[in-house]
């Protein structure tokens, strides 16, 4: 099998890739909305070292990029949920082998892992 590596094109469809869920936060993000539907404040609770300005970035760039809904609710007090979109879920299989791939490989991490 012959993998072509040729990224010398206007846009590398890897880099392209990275561009959309690169960075710290953004492919942690697309795990959890696997599960379905999330809040806001559940977000922070699940990864409370992540500030409220950085969260709000990485999940409005989601947004944009057209992977994550973003659904606002007029009530009071306000409630936005967040959840994948079609395109968004065409990234579950890679997100998951992401998992398998850090699951497999732990031990050359000195960190321990959650596998949920």
């Amino acid at each position: 099998m012959l993998i072509t590596t040729d990224c010398s094109r206007v846009i590398c469809p890897v880099e392209y890739a990275f561009d959309l869920i690169g960075g710290k936060w953004k492919g942690v993000l697309l795990y959890h909305l696997i599960d379905g539907t999330k809040r806001f404040n559940e977000f922070r609770k699940i990864y409370p070292n992540i500030s409220q300005r950085i969260l709000t970035l990485q999940l409005r760039d989601l947004e944009e990029a057209g992977i994550v809904h973003r659904e606002v609710y007029k009530q009071v007090p306000p409630k936005v949920e967040y959840s994948l979109t079609e395109f968004g879920k065409t990234l579950i299989p890679i997100i998951l082998m992401m998992r398998d791939w850090g699951i497999a490989h732990k031990e050359h991490f000195s960190i321990k892992m959650v596998t949920n």
